[in-house]
């Protein structure tokens, strides 16, 4: 019998080994920290943001001086992002093709930016120059952590033994069930790079109005309600979470914030009073996400059931 045992474990463990042939590849916008990508070996391509005539990229996350980015946002200063265009994609798909490997895809919501479609042709382009390798692709309709977690999520099916094929259509199914909901100190920025779906744009910041924002079904930005002052707005972060979470101890659930670490802390305290989660991962957003949000934003993300972005 022990031996049987033995014989069985061995070909699971070889099992898994060639199954996690494929690759993770997501993109800057997902705001996994840097130690988390080197721990999973998940490889990122940059999103590109310029400050007049410079521009710069942020592949390093945990070395991002959110302080001086927002502060500078907050004097005025002018940050213009792009997607990232096809030749981005092939170049950056290639490498991995090239080595003989699959690669799962983990992006940006189609909803709030054109990269993904870019990836969609760049990979027909691919599949044709490597026709033996798998390409997928995941449009998470989501974006910070909304997007990572699917890649942390993604490199936990892959060292569990899962194959590419299987992680995709798990992960398709899964993004229905992200519930990602955030306050802003100003919609300006919104507003002003096109992000917000609907009239919610022309609602004003006097007597402190602040608005709730979530990502729909088509991984859009949309307003739904709005509270006075902004201890009430992470109030109601916190609300949506003890009201739509699923199995909470069983989740790793995501903050992301514009230089607000102190209203992070609060959110996270909330959370852990009466729904503690596994682990929260707390993180600053990126340059490219957070330039379209602004400073001040804090955003929660946890698991909820398939009809949560309808709420």
């Amino acid at each position: 019998m022990n031996d049987l045992r033995s014989f069985l474990y061995a070909v699971n463990f070889w099992e898994a080994i060639l199954f996690m042939s494929f690759t993770i590849l997501t993109d800057t916008s997902a705001n996994i920290p840097t130690s988390l990508l080197k721990e999973h070996d998940i490889y990122v391509i940059p999103y590109y943001y310029s400050i007049g005539e410079k521009q710069f990229s942020c592949l390093d996350t945990e070395g991002f001086d959110g302080e001086k980015f927002y502060k500078a946002m907050r004097l005025g200063a002018d940050i213009k992002t792009s997607a990232i265009n096809f030749q981005s994609y092939i170049d950056f798909f290639g490498k991995f093709l090239e080595q003989g490997q699959d690669i799962l895809f983990v992006s940006m919501s189609s909803g709030i930016s054109s990269s993904f479609h870019c990836a969609e042709i760049a990979t027909k382009e691919l599949k044709e120059k490597y026709p033996d390798r798998q390409i997928c692709l995941l449009d998470t309709i989501g974006a910070s952590l909304g997007e990572g977690i699917f890649a942390l999520k993604a490199a936990e099916y892959r060292d569990a033994g899962f194959t590419l094929s299987k992680t995709h259509r798990m992960l398709e199914k899964e993004k229905m069930c992200m519930y990602q909901v955030f306050t802003v100190d100003d919609l300006m920025y919104l507003k002003k790079t096109g992000r917000l779906t609907g009239s919610a744009a022309v609602i004003g910041n006097m007597l402190q109005v602040k608005p709730i924002l979530k990502g729909n079904e088509n991984g859009e930005i949309v307003n739904f309600a709005k509270v006075i002052g902004r201890k009430k707005a992470i109030d109601a972060l916190a609300q949506r979470y003890n009201m739509l979470v699923k199995n909470p101890e069983q989740q790793f659930v995501g903050i992301a914030h514009a230089d607000c670490a102190e209203d992070a802390e609060y959110l996270a305290e909330l959370l852990n009073k009466k729904k503690p989660p596994r682990e929260i991962l707390t993180v600053m957003y990126e340059p490219v996400t957070g330039s379209h949000v602004g400073p001040g934003t804090l955003a929660l993300f946890f698991m909820s059931d398939d009809k949560c972005r309808f709420r």
